[in-house]
């Protein structure tokens, strides 16, 4: 949850050229719901129980962060990360 408020600011800043998905890997529907409704998080998010979506982009664990730039390429962040190192891996 650490990383949550982060998130949050930068998807509240990012330009309309940025695209901020957050992805749930584990728990419950419950436990899902509950985590977005105390984050207070307004962007779209996914329940990758299944693990899907972790497993195509080689994702261990949460906290995780995955950047993928306008040409495709990808930057993992693994652990929760904080609003300016948030920014200076979406800005580039």
């Amino acid at each position: 949850m650490r990383e949550a408020p982060s998130v949050e600011a930068a998807s509240r800043s990012a330009g309309p050229d940025t695209v901020i998905i957050g992805v749930g890997w584990s728990g419950d529907d419950a436990t899902y719901r509950d985590f977005i409704a105390e984050a207070d998080l307004t962007f779209p998010q996914i329940d990758d129980t299944a693990g899907t979506v972790y497993a195509r982009f080689d994702v261990p664990y949460q906290p995780a962060l995955v950047v993928i730039d306008a040409e495709g390429n990808l930057v993992e962040k693994l652990g929760a990360v904080d609003e300016d190192d948030l920014t200076l891996l979406i800005n580039g």
